[in-house]
């Protein structure tokens, strides 16, 4: 067998990357604390850029409807700098309004919860008081215990432990003040990236094109582009689906809890709508903080509340969320059902808002990897239909043919 040079440089660069790759690999199996470390260090630097990147993908969405309401404005640049600010500016807008919306009803909120829990304290230590008044052994048990105690051994410990905890608070505010200085700045860089990138979009995604088919083979290249494409729409359409259901879910506990009469509407259905952007569950965060700031106000409104809350649930989770979100990125409920647990399993509630647009992709890939495959095995689409034809035993025909042919030599 005759190898010619370029047989032998392409065998001696397979031998290469296949002894590396071993080595690489026997490198991660046994050094996993250092490869941790390498792994931390890269995600703090990259940290900012992938904060920036899934900001501009949430801000391009809004981004899209402002560029067709501002389409007559010439040039392009002018409208996509125009549609960025926008978008940023109503983001903004939409965040604060949330907080100013929240933040006195919850003070207002705490102010009467004090008293309350005051009282409760007050009544507390009479009922303890009126306990060692009626039981006098037990008044003697506790001052004998006390007179035991060294208290000069315990002055000495209490200024130790305040020492160490000097010590340890003021480390921990040092840390945390550089904690904030980086977090500030992260943000600082993950907004201006994501402003890049809202910018220049289509360059960005023309030179990553650029890439893949300079490094992929063509078909290789294409059906990633597509699985991209498709995926850029999956996210998008989740989002808005998302945000949609967000507005009617607050939107029905306003009304409903305006027709029952209970109090904190603003303040209970806005929390509800914020922490239902967590997919299915997030909303049970809020119906737990709503009933208890309508819990201080009046405790009956509260078991109404949670009544409420968990017939309003029903609909959504049965009703409006397949639909408005399923259909949206076209998943069947039953999977969005499927995606939302298996997210919480595997990324907490980070898992729980990525999954479902992810298991979306893979739906439709899989979709259409089966079907590609069933016409070229040339499947009979009887077979297919929601009911198909009684599929036909060859026992059962033979056992048939054999009763026959006994039939047949008794006649």
């Amino acid at each position: 067998m005759h190898l010619d040079r370029n047989d032998i440089e392409k065998l001696l660069r397979k031998v290469f990357f296949g002894v590396a790759g071993c080595i690489l690999l026997y490198w991660l199996l046994h050094d996993m604390d250092r490869v941790k470390s390498i792994y931390n260090i890269i995600i703090s630097i990259l940290s900012p850029f992938i904060v920036g990147s899934v900001l501009a993908f949430i801000l391009n969405v809004p981004m899209r409807g402002f560029e067709r309401l501002l389409k007559k404005v010439k040039p392009f640049s002018l409208r996509r700098s125009l549609a960025a600010a926008c978008a940023c500016c109503s983001v903004l807008l939409i965040v604060a309004g949330v907080f100013l919306l929240l933040i006195p009803q919850i003070i207002e909120t705490v102010g009467t919860l004090i008293p309350t829990l005051e009282n409760f304290f007050t009544r507390i230590s009479g009922r303890a008081v009126e306990l060692l008044k009626d039981k006098p052994e037990l008044q003697d048990k506790i001052n004998s215990y006390i007179n035991d105690l060294n208290w000069a051994s315990l002055a000495e410990n209490g200024l130790k432990v305040v020492g160490d905890s000097i010590s340890v608070i003021l480390d921990s505010a040092f840390t945390a003040l550089s904690a904030i200085a980086g977090g500030m700045m992260n943000a600082f860089i993950s907004v201006v990236f994501a402003i890049y990138g809202l910018v220049q979009k289509e360059t960005l995604a023309r030179q990553g094109r650029k890439l893949l088919y300079a490094f992929l083979p063509e078909k290789a290249a294409d059906e990633t582009v597509r699985i991209m494409r498709l995926s850029n729409v999956t996210f998008s359409n989740f989002l808005s689906g998302q945000c949609l259901e967000v507005v009617i879910l607050g939107s029905m506990f306003a009304v409903s809890m305006a027709i029952f009469g209970m109090p904190y509407i603003p303040l209970v259905s806005v929390l509800v709508a914020v922490t239902a952007f967590i997919p299915v569950v997030g909303a049970w965060v809020g119906c737990i903080f709503g009933a208890f700031f309508i819990l201080v106000s009046d405790p009956m409104q509260a078991v109404w509340f949670v009544v409420l809350f968990l017939a309003l649930q029903q609909i959504e989770n049965h009703l409006i969320y397949p639909r408005v979100v399923g259909t949206s990125i076209g998943l069947p409920g039953m999977w969005v059902l499927l995606a939302v647990s298996l997210g919480g399993v595997v990324m907490g509630v980070a898992g729980m808002f990525l999954m479902i647009p992810c298991v979306s992709v893979a739906y439709t890939l899989l979709g259409e990897i089966t079907n590609r495959r069933l016409a070229e095995k040339n499947i009979d689409a009887d077979k297919l239909t929601a009911h198909p034809p009684a599929l036909k035993s060859k026992f059962k025909e033979k056992r048939e043919r054999k009763k026959a042919k006994k039939q047949s030599n008794k006649k």
